[in-house]
């Protein structure tokens, strides 16, 4: 028995070294126009062979709470379901009328909103009715490779090695609306890859400050 139990375990160990060795970590640095760590930059790869991903079945959620949508931007694969519980002691009324999905929800409170599910690759701009500054961003992506960056501007992607991909950083106040791209090939065994985008800002007037 105890020869059986060492045979499943190195053959589990090795198993799962293969796996490991499979995927490369991708490392990313976002800047701003000016060179400085920029967050909530959107990071994808799409492989060039993207007919084997599997579409997402999971969910995510985006809380209101003193009057802000949090978080302020997501990033989610096409087929997610988000929630969107009120935890303010006001109404909300939040809607979007972005092509990638489009919907409106009416007064509610506390867990009352239906949930959404988001099917359609894009940008979603979400807003309430009731309050006019409150505002957030959804970005759909069909690849399950995506991550956002932090408050350094770093984010770390894991994939499959052996395969080539774009890699597109996108962010909500990027000038002209641009999403920047970069081809992106690993070789079988790769274990590492670095890229760096630099995005620059549109000038927000002083009255768009609040928003941000």
């Amino acid at each position: 028995m105890r020869r059986e139990v060492c045979r499943w375990t190195v053959s589990c160990l090795f198993f799962g070294w293969q796996l490991h060795a499979a995927a490369t970590g991708l490392q990313v640095q976002t800047l701003d126009g000016a060179g400085k760590p920029l967050a909530d930059v959107v990071v994808y790869a799409e492989p060039d062979s993207p007919a084997t991903l599997a579409r997402a079945t999971g969910t995510a959620q985006i809380e209101q709470k003193g009057l802000k949508f949090i978080p302020l931007v997501s990033v989610i694969q096409t087929g997610t379901t988000i929630l969107f519980p009120n935890n303010d002691r006001v109404r909300h009324h939040i809607y979007s009328y972005s092509p990638a999905h489009k919907f409106d929800q009416k007064l509610y409170s506390g867990q009352a909103a239906a949930p959404q599910v988001f099917d359609r690759a894009g940008t979603v701009v979400l807003g309430c009715n009731i309050h006019d500054r409150m505002v957030a961003y959804v970005k759909v992506v069909d690849t399950p490779y995506f991550a956002k960056s932090d408050s350094n501007g770093m984010v770390q992607i894991e994939l499959p090695a052996g395969a080539r991909y774009t890699v597109r950083a996108w962010h909500y106040n990027a000038a002209g609306g641009a999403t920047a791209e970069q081809p992106l090939s690993l070789k079988a065994g790769e274990t590492g890859a670095t890229l760096n985008f630099r995005i620059a800002l549109k000038t927000l007037a002083p009255d768009d400050s609040a928003l941000q």
